[in-house]
């Protein structure tokens, strides 16, 4: 069985890594749609558009399952995904949203206020609050946006661009009594260290990639359809796609992944009936 990985960017390695460590037995495709990268500015029109085309170029190279894991992505697009596309294209076919397991996690580990930072796209959405408040309405949600974090990057900007824009955003949420700072987009990992030290001990900051990871291995323990994998080898085929420049992917993957990776240009279309809507 193959599995897809898409985001929009470089950011969903942080994800794949930590997916690929703990069930390393399967086939994986990754796709960043680095062309038109960062979503988080996007519209949600164009952001369901661009996830669908995505999706759609995964499943047609046999991905059975496709994770979104992308922030913005899994806000804006993955439930129209899941309740009208798919069941009309895909029916067989699964999608997968980073959203819930992680609210879960800091439902279970965290009390008092909850922050939440992420691209301008996802707070819009109001997605987090929406699913911390189907577990407890009574939680206080309070939303950041950074807008400048992801650009930087995925620009691999000097670290005082980055830590300066960082600060900023953190001194939003200075004197609030929160029990947890969830990070709402799958660039951020790479500053938790950064975020951890600035915002104290005492607020639970949990790994998306972590908690993606095991939700990910639960999720194929209870439905064999997708679980079974080829154990002969120590690990199966690993692949990378983008949309963007492969020799920047490959530059950059390093820092996201752990080591630099070979990436294939591919060129995501439209749909021709899409197109016909769009323009008429």
């Amino acid at each position: 069985m193959k599995i897809g990985i898409f985001d929009s960017g470089i950011g969903g390695l942080t994800v794949f890594s930590e997916i690929a460590k703990l069930l390393p037995y399967h086939d994986y495709m990754y796709l960043g749609d680095n062309a038109r990268a960062p979503y988080g500015d996007r519209s949600p029109e164009e952001i369901y558009q661009f996830t669908k085309e995505g999706l759609e170029w995964l499943f047609e190279q046999g991905a059975s399952l496709v994770i979104l894991a992308c922030n913005t992505a899994s806000s804006d697009a993955l439930r129209r995904l899941q309740r009208e596309w798919l069941p009309q294209h895909f029916p067989e076919r699964r999608v997968l949203g980073i959203i819930i397991p992680i609210v879960q996690a800091v439902c279970a580990k965290a009390k008092g206020p909850i922050g939440v930072i992420g691209t301008t796209a996802t707070v819009d959405s109001g997605a987090y609050v929406r699913e911390f408040h189907k577990l407890d309405p009574s939680l206080k949600i309070i939303q950041v946006a950074a807008p400048l974090l992801v650009p930087l990057l995925e620009q691999d900007a000097p670290q005082e661009k980055t830590d300066e824009a960082l600060a900023m955003y953190l001194s939003l949420f200075r004197g609030l009594p929160l029990g947890a700072l969830v990070l709402g987009c799958t660039h951020y990992p790479l500053l938790i260290e950064e975020i951890r030290a600035t915002m104290g001990s005492d607020i639970f900051i949990p790994n998306t990639g972590e908690i993606v990871a095991e939700s990910f291995a639960d999720y194929l323990s209870r439905h064999s359809k997708y679980g079974n994998a080829s154990t002969t080898q120590a690990q199966n085929s690993q692949t990378f796609f983008t949309t963007g420049d492969p020799e920047i992917f490959k530059r950059l993957s390093k820092r996201f992944f752990g080591n630099p990776v070979e990436a294939k240009k591919v060129v995501l279309l439209p749909h021709i009936v899409d197109v016909f809507n769009a323009t008429y």
